[in-house]
């Protein structure tokens, strides 16, 4: 199932402490997030396809962002 994704950027804080920018992705149906550092369409796929493996109802589904890209 395709499902929409919003896309936040926001400032995370890393391992050692320290605040990087990153984005934050979220699925529209659940409300599950998953962070990532950085902010270019990289750092989005690969929350995306964190959300895919994490989804807490066990769905194997294809998330988008706005526009149905990435």
């Amino acid at each position: 199932m395709r499902v929409h994704a919003s896309v936040e950027e926001a400032t995370l804080t890393n391992d050692d402490g320290y605040d990087v920018e990153g984005v934050i992705v979220t699925c529209d149906r659940c409300q599950h997030t998953t962070e990532s550092f950085g902010t270019t369409s990289s750092s989005v796929k690969r929350c995306l396809a964190m959300l895919r493996e994490e989804c807490p109802h066990k769905e194997r589904n294809f998330y988008v962002t706005e526009g149905g890209d990435v």
